[in-house]
């Protein structure tokens, strides 16, 4: 068994802890080390790991990027609160073909995020 977790490259652990707690529920799982500033911060969102590494060393170009994609019941009310958290909105929602409503929006490090919720089949 594989067990993936996404991990972001921050100077900003803080507040994107802070983002993803607020938006998405996500619940502090452990920390390294347990005591002092911490270097790697695990967070768990619904059933799934994500890591949030400090580095201070990242360059004017900003941490390295990857997408995450998120499921939530409701996309339009969590797009409603990306920018009072920080947050920006890369694309408003839409229904997909294949069963999706999504959204782009980018976290307050500029990681793309989607945010997805099921539509139900009518």
């Amino acid at each position: 068994m594989s067990t993936i977790e996404p991990v972001i490259l921050t100077a900003h652990q803080d507040t994107l802890a802070d983002f993803y707690a607020e938006l998405f529920g996500a619940e502090e799982v452990f920390r390294v080390p347990e005591e002092g500033p911490v270097f790697h911060l695990g967070l768990r969102i619904g059933d799934t790991g994500l890591g949030l590494v400090t580095r201070t060393d990242l360059g004017p170009e900003g941490a390295p990027r990857i997408l995450l994609s998120i499921g939530v019941d409701d996309v339009d009310e969590t797009l409603g609160r990306v920018e009072t958290l920080g947050g920006s909105v890369r694309g408003g929602a839409k229904n997909m073909p294949w069963g999706q409503r999504v959204a782009h929006i980018s976290d307050p490090d500029g990681n793309p995020v989607n945010i997805t919720q099921v539509i139900p089949a009518p």
